[in-house]
């Protein structure tokens, strides 16, 4: 039978996908796509979702997306970017149609990317070791010589577990020929791997019941053989395993916190760490302990200031020097990133048939280094097909913020000069063929439009040598610019499937029920228990001041009188404690509940998203009643909002945090602020001197009207009010209730008791809760009130010096 011309089989393939012209898909003229081949044809692999989506209304369509854009929201997934008007998070841009990869042509890139993997530890090894790649004549000396990332102090420095290499990224694309080629590699601490479990779970949120029939790979085995590997490379029982970050400002934070989460290991900034004896050790509340394996996800010369950058603020000095004595093993090894350089693409095919006697499996895009001559003139020659950018550049061209020049876009007069520009500047620039990238389906204003994209695929060292993850993510762009998809172009990212025509094995990171162990939370950083103990104090300063301004704008809406004496004594105690009462939501207010917002922010891999929504979802609100809240009944209403939310945020904490350290240093700080605040306010308005209605404003504001009423058959009166507010052991707002709970926390932080005897810190708390529990209504008078808010203050400075220094 004769074969029908492609333009009628394409037909064909629209009709069969439903009439809906949202499905009329068709790929662009002269450029590879996933979903269709050369003849436009739908691949196999995309036969079971095509079919699936086709019989879905567009209404339904966008009730998946939304799961999908819902789970991204409440998870907290976020990225940083940096624009003219400054830095912003910004929410993870899912791409919802997933990129689908059969899986035997997903072998075959697997094994170019182990061998190119393999290759580049070679090569890493050599630029650090012997230099022979260098003195044979198969790397120009001057890109290694003159480039940023070639770490001098590192050479010579063998790794501790014998390798360079432990965790890499690709970035890959399909040509219009439809071979796969690639266009960077990644070998400083790449980053997305977490970004790929995350739009793994919205894509499936989306997509459950296709994915559930549809035979893709899972993603938990690769990080399970990961973080076994990293495991097995700890010095004992004692070492430990980390993931350094340079801290909440960095772009893909929220990654690092989440992958320490998810793979059990612990989250430190540079000032955690700190080098003794040639050891790497991370400050902890119960002193220091060592470090054996890290994995750093900061830029190599930021790691120590002391031999690399001296001006990095992120670093730990003698860390390099903890490297030369192998005392700790880290992923990548310091000076790694001198491999993403963009020229040395040029040079990696020669270098494979040298070091390995063979052709790369999967080759770079066409690099021309332009500090040689012939090389200089084909990249002249042929400038309308190139793309000209910086030699030491570690991105691809479509990710260097406009660094590259286009051949294309030259006018004449310009590509004249360009033999002169490369004669001057050559050893500086790199010529690289313009590849159009392969599209895939992308859902655009109720269509699915063809959209450019590249993989970026990762690689873990595992005992079983490299494994691929069968997956990644795509990154798609926002138009047919090839330029745009990088996400800080405003380019999204999608799933990737790689798809079985056989069932594929479910995995978990969890062990088997048979072998089962309980395993104790690790150590608590000091910073992590300074930022939690700061949360709590936050927090608890926000209720209290929170419950003053909802008391006065009561009276306020019924006294219509500023002036009024107990709306002027507050007003005047308000001042004391920075708290304007001209706004009716002060701004203090905004910047303690902002301040707990950055604590938590500081603790994002040991803190719940549910928690995390609660907490910026109460910073929102507060914000918003800002521009529009009004004193009076307004304004108390709006602090009763205020209150609840806060309230759900606490009581989220409250029943899910695990009763381990970092939850005794978050009470702590609540307790001491709140015990704080009722002394002062104590203090302040129980006193001879206080206007009339002082003690029944007391009451409401310690939330005990009730209580009160119950518990003394007479009217308010200052002793009973005392007795309530300062020394019931059951009134959770009482001075004495917080000194309990201070005392019964205490005594479980480490060191509590040092050779038998009380630390200091625990000494000084219970001489300050003994003598507090002696007293009686008749002797809290207002110099006793202010003894004790010294002390509360000195018990507060004590814990700092004590665990958080």
């Amino acid at each position: 039978m004769a074969r029908k011309p492609a333009a009628e089989r394409r037909n064909e393939v629209k009709a069969g996908i439903g009439n809906d012209p949202a499905f009329a898909y068709s790929a662009l003229p002269g450029v590879a796509d996933e979903m269709v081949d050369n003849t436009g044809a739908v691949r196999p692999v995309w036969q079971n979702l095509l079919s699936a989506l086709s019989r879905m209304s567009e209404q339904e369509l966008m009730e998946r997306f939304a799961r999908a854009d819902r789970y991204l929201r409440d998870a907290g997934v976020f990225y940083r970017a940096y624009g003219a008007t400054g830095v912003s998070e910004r929410e993870w841009p899912i791409s919802h149609i997933p990129v689908l990869i059969d899986e035997r042509e997903w072998q075959t890139l697997s094994e170019g990317l182990r061998q190119r993997a393999d290759l580049l530890e070679e090569v890493i090894a050599d630029i650090y070791g012997d230099n022979r790649l260098v003195n044979e004549g198969l790397l120009p000396p001057a890109l290694i010589a003159g480039n940023p990332e070639f770490l001098r102090p590192l050479v010579g420095v063998t790794p501790a577990n014998g390798h360079y290499l432990h965790f890499l990224a690709f970035e890959i694309g399909r040509g219009p020929d439809g071979n796969w080629w690639v266009l960077a590699d990644r070998t400083q601490a790449p980053s997305g791997a977490g970004f790929a479990l995350e739009t793994r779970v919205a894509t499936t949120r989306a997509f459950s019941d296709i994915y559930a029939e549809t035979r893709v790979h899972r993603l938990a085995s690769f990080f399970g053989a990961f973080r076994d590997a990293l495991l097995g490379d700890k010095h004992g029982t004692e070492g430990r395993v980390a993931v350094l970050t340079p801290g909440p400002a960095n772009e893909t934070y929220y990654e690092h916190a989440y992958i320490a989460r998810y793979l059990g290991f612990m989250l430190l900034e540079g000032e955690d760490i700190t080098v003794v004896n040639d050891q790497l050790m991370v400050r902890t509340v119960a002193g220091l302990r060592p470090i054996s394996v890290l994995w750093r996800r900061l830029d190599a010369s930021y790691a120590d200031p002391l031999e690399l950058n001296q001006h990095s603020h992120i670093g730990t000095p003698g860390l390099v020097e903890a490297l030369r004595a192998q005392t700790v093993s880290i992923v990548n090894a310091l000076g790694s990133g001198i491999l993403e350089t963009r020229a040395l693409l040029a040079f990696m095919p020669t270098i494979c048939r040298h070091l390995r006697g063979e052709e790369l499996k999967l080759p770079s895009i066409a690099t021309w280094w332009c500090g040689q001559k012939s090389e200089r003139q084909h990249v002249a020659t042929n400038i309308e097909k190139m793309v000209i950018g910086p030699a030491y550049s570690r991105m691809p061209f479509f990710d260097d913020s406009g660094q590259s020049v286009l051949g294309s876009t030259l006018r004449s007069t310009a590509r004249d000069s360009i033999a002169d520009w490369l004669a001057t500047d050559g050893h500086k620039l790199v010529g690289q063929e313009v590849v159009t990238l392969s599209t895939t389906p992308a859902w655009v204003n109720g269509k699915l439009i063809p959209r450019p994209m590249s993989l970026r695929v990762f690689a873990a060292r595992t005992d079983n040598g490299w494994q691929i993850m069968p997956g990644g993510f795509a990154r798609i762009g926002s138009g047919d610019d090839v330029a745009a998809i990088a996400m800080q172009a405003g380019g999204s990212a999608a799933d990737v499937w790689i798809v079985s025509d056989k069932p594929v094995e479910a995995h978990t990171l969890l062990p088997a029920e048979e072998t089962f162990t309980r395993n104790m939370p690790g150590s608590l950083p000091s910073r992590a228990a300074d930022n939690l103990f700061w949360l709590g104090r936050y927090i608890e300063r926000a209720e209290g001041a929170l419950r003053i301004l909802r008391a006065w704008h009561g009276r306020f809406a019924e006294a219509a009188d500023p002036n009024q004496p107990l709306l002027a004594d507050v007003t005047a105690y308000l001042a004391a404690i920075d708290i304007d009462t001209e706004k009716a939501v002060p701004e203090s207010l905004l910047r303690n509940i902002d301040s707990a917002v950055y604590s938590a922010s500081n603790i994002r891999d040991r803190f719940s998203p549910d928690g995390w929504l609660a907490l910026t979802d109460l910073a929102k609100t507060a914000r918003r009643f800002k521009e529009k809240v009004k004193h009076g009944d307004d304004a108390s209403h709006a602090m009763t909002i205020l209150l609840r939310k806060l309230a759900g945020f606490a009581g989220l904490v409250h029943e899910n945090m695990y009763r381990f350290t970092g939850w005794r240093f978050l009470s702590l700080g609540r307790y001491i602020e709140r015990g704080l605040h009722m002394t002062r306010l104590l203090g302040h308005m129980s006193g001879p001197e206080a206007p009339d209605g002082a003690l029944d404003m007391l009451l409401e504001i310690g939330d005990s009207v009730m209580t009160h009423r119950r518990r003394y058959n007479v009217n308010t009166a200052r002793l009973t009010v005392t007795d309530l507010l300062a020394l019931d052991p059951l009134n959770p707002r009482s001075i004495l209730f917080q000194m309990n709970e201070i005392h019964r926390e205490v005594e479980q932080l480490p060191n509590a008791f040092v050779n038998g005897q009380m630390s200091p810190f625990y000494r000084e708390a219970m001489r300050l809760h003994s003598g507090l529990a002696v007293m009686t209504p008749e002797t809290m008078t207002g110099e006793v009130y202010q003894r004790l808010e010294r002390e509360l203050e000195r018990l507060s400075d004590l814990l700092a010096r004590t665990y958080l220094g």
